[in-house]
């Protein structure tokens, strides 16, 4: 299976719940903004999410058939809708605005190319080597050498450039 060639370069954060993809990715974003990049995330969760909440005006507008509801606030907006299905990647992507990178955290398995974020210490095995798709590991303690590189989760200075010179080959 092949990856569609998207209208952004797409790379995955995976790795198992409590390894840190959040907290990596809080830290990344700043220095990939600071690099000049644009970048959108889409975030997927295995958990029932609460997009509205009960009793207020636009989840009562849902409540009463609206399609879809724009909530709009001075600085942001979001746009809650029921969906029959899942959405495919370029379904998510298609509802992007144009960015210089898009992130996935989570979603891993998704044939996209991918960071895997592994902490030994949580007892659970390496995406990396049943995934091809991972182009690095990043982790806190030392790992058994693998075909990919290994990135210091706590230098996230070194995974940026990382990130940064992956970026640079896909354009």
């Amino acid at each position: 299976m092949s990856t569609p060639r998207l209208h952004s370069p797409v790379l995955g954060l995976a790795g198992w719940s409590g390894s840190g993809k959040t907290t990596l990715l809080e830290q990344l974003l700043p220095r990939l903004a600071a690099a000049g990049l644009r970048v959108s995330v889409v975030k997927h969760s295995h958990h029932a999410v609460a997009f509205d909440t009960p009793g207020k005006d636009s989840y009562r507008h849902r409540a009463a058939g609206a399609a879809q509801v724009m909530l709009l606030g001075e600085r942001g907006m979001a746009v809650y809708e029921d969906l029959p299905a899942p959405l495919d990647l370029s379904a998510q992507l298609a509802r992007l605005q144009p960015a210089d990178l898009v992130i996935l955290e989570g979603q891993k398995w998704l044939p996209v190319p991918k960071l895997e974020v592994h902490r030994p210490a949580l007892g659970k095995p390496l995406l990396q080597p049943d995934d091809p798709d991972i182009l690095a590991v990043a982790s806190d303690a030392a790992l058994p050498v693998l075909a990919v590189p290994q990135l210091n989760l706590n230098d996230i200075d070194a995974i940026a450039a990382f990130v940064l010179r992956w970026r640079e080959q896909q354009a």
